[in-house]
């Protein structure tokens, strides 16, 4: 899988390894943890990356319209300008910043972040239903069957499709966003190491943090000069997840998102 990645970013891809996290909810308790970037994990991922561009290349081969992923090449600041951030997630956010939504259609589109001219989604059929069409049309083709989703028809499906999709990541995001709040509140009295990513707006002294120990991107406006890479420990002094609102108590004030 190493090698495979590596040929990948040979081809142009985009690596970002942000900390995730993992929120779970059962009755009334909250548990937040930060997925471990194993090598398993990595090789599971790049294979199912494989199997995209393998379906995808098979589609384009055979003319078949099927739901093909890109995106867009990002406007990347210059190497010179990325070197002089810290390595690691300060510098992956900046880069993240950079990148374009995927988009969909049922011809092949050149991934840029993955660094493949053909790429479509085909390892999660029973939860994705995108997937679930690349299967109807390639093992129809595969039978010698007529696929049943002509050109036109399926470019409707993945219109839809791709706009439920996007509410359903809004509601998933704000869900988590609900649930992280009420974590840090129940959990105010512990105190959390952060680290600054990145301004959003320096004038104001407003910026992104990542909270370490949860893999949590918090806004918080310092009271104080910081800079890029940075590390700060910080403490919940009020939190509200009905009115989405968070304060951190900081060595040096008071800093609010």
């Amino acid at each position: 899988s190493k090698r495979r990645e590596q040929w990948r970013l040979a081809q142009g891809a985009v690596s970002i390894r942000m900390p995730e996290a993992s929120i779970k909810v059962q009755g009334d308790e909250i548990t937040i943890t930060v997925l471990e970037d194993s090598a398993s994990r990595q090789m599971v991922a790049e294979m199912m990356i494989l199997t995209g561009e393998i379906a995808g290349h098979y589609g384009q081969e055979h003319n078949l319209a099927l739901p093909f992923r890109g995106q867009p090449q990002p406007e990347l600041p210059p190497e010179d300008e990325l070197m002089v951030l810290p390595a690691g997630p300060v510098r992956d956010s900046a880069i993240r910043r950079c990148m374009s939504r995927s988009e969909m259609g049922i011809t092949p589109l050149r991934h840029a972040g993955l660094g493949l001219d053909t790429y479509t989604q085909s390892t999660s059929p029973i939860r994705r239903y995108t997937d679930l069409l690349c299967h109807f049309q390639i093992k129809a083709h595969l039978r010698g069957d007529e696929v049943p989703f002509s050109p036109e028809t399926l470019q409707e499906l993945i219109q839809v499709v791709s706009n439920t999709a996007y509410e359903a990541v809004l509601i998933e995001r704000q869900t988590n966003r609900y649930w992280s709040v009420e974590y840090l509140r129940r959990h105010g009295g512990e105190v959390w190491q952060a680290l600054m990513l990145r301004w959003l707006r320096e004038h104001e002294n407003l910026g992104l943090v990542l909270l370490e120990e949860l893999g949590l991107e918090m806004v918080v406006r310092f009271q104080r000069p910081v800079a890029l890479g940075d590390r700060l420990t910080l403490k919940v002094t009020y939190a509200d997840p009905h009115q989405d609102t968070i304060q951190f108590a900081e060595s040096s004030g008071l800093a609010t998102e």
